[in-house]
């Protein structure tokens, strides 16, 4: 019984994070014709409208009440780093970007992570994260060389590096909030997903022009907002129930991959030999990177595409 338990929690991680790699080829046909801000501001405000839904319906809508002041302040931190940067530099990185080096910059949020987690939460790296940074960037340097220096590459690399550090931020800060054990991950997902999609959409009503939005664009964005981001974020609570972290690092790690197959599948992006090495050496070093040989306890982790 244990067993069976394990293996479906496996395939609903597996699953979502199918889901989210989904996410970056939706995203990317989408925004042919829609503003990148708006197009996140519209999924994640949607996203959250529905979490807070089901915070009614599960009686825990009251815990928002009882979140104190300096909880508060994380969160509206959170929101700001996780969604407003992070989700926005990811939509405008793939306005300019091909999928896969959007996904492979972002990628490089463990080993981030690991230096700022070591600074300021006292979770100390260990050998194999040390041999993982080495691997992760030797890959990287096969992927990007030799890198392209056009206008528009250029100002998709700086967008990224941009998400990449506030992503680094919103992690470490997320492990920082979850710590506490205060708040629940469904009601601090719900809270930080609400104000950094507002945030996103007012910033592209004010800056883009709105889109005239087709029936297609309401699917698109509908699905986005309900499938990939409310009902896959409470899928990756139920099964990080039962796995472990290690288990965890495994399976988000294949999502580079699975990104990688779907943009040469569906949008055609070219995918050489070279860049397959890269991609399989960097995925190795990601993972070693997160990997933690004492932390056996089940994970509870916000991720989101």
């Amino acid at each position: 019984m244990k067993d069976k338990k394990h293996l479906i929690s496996v395939l609903l991680a597996l699953f979502v994070t199918f889901l989210w790699s989904t996410s970056w080829v939706l995203i990317k046909t989408g925004l042919s014709d829609l503003p990148p801000i708006t197009f996140a501001g519209l999924r994640y405000t949607l996203a959250a409208v529905i979490l807070i839904l089901y915070l009614f319906i599960r009686g825990k809508a009251h815990e928002i009440l009882l979140i104190e002041r300096k909880m508060w302040k994380k969160l509206i931190l959170l929101a700001l780093t996780m969604y407003f940067l992070t989700q926005g530099a990811q939509y405008l990185g793939l306005a300019y970007l091909p999928t896969v080096q959007v996904s492979l910059i972002l990628n490089f949020t463990p080993v981030l992570v690991m230096i700022f987690a070591s600074k300021y939460i006292n979770e100390s790296p260990t050998k194999n994260n040390f041999i993982g940074i080495i691997v992760f960037l030797i890959g990287v340097l096969i992927y990007f060389f030799p890198m392209d220096t056009s206008w528009g590459s250029f100002l998709g690399y700086v967008v990224m590096i941009v998400g990449l550090f506030s992503n680094s931020i919103a992690t470490v800060l997320g492990r920082n909030i979850n710590k506490s054990k205060t708040v629940s991950p469904l009601v601090i997902t719900t809270i930080s997903m609400g104000i950094g999609g507002v945030l996103l959409l007012l910033t592209g009503i004010i800056s883009e022009p709105f889109p005239d939005l087709s029936m297609n664009h309401v699917y698109l964005i509908g699905w986005l907002a309900v499938v990939n981001t409310a009902f896959a974020f409470t899928l990756w609570n139920k099964s990080m129930q039962v796995l472990t972290s290690i288990e965890t690092s495994i399976i988000n790690n294949t999502m580079l991959i699975q990104i990688a197959i779907l943009s040469w599948v569906v949008l055609k992006e070219e995918v050489t030999v070279k860049a397959v090495i890269a991609i399989l050496i960097v995925t190795i070093g990601a993972f070693l990177v997160q990997y933690r040989r004492k932390n056996n306890k089940p994970s509870k982790v916000n991720i989101s595409s």
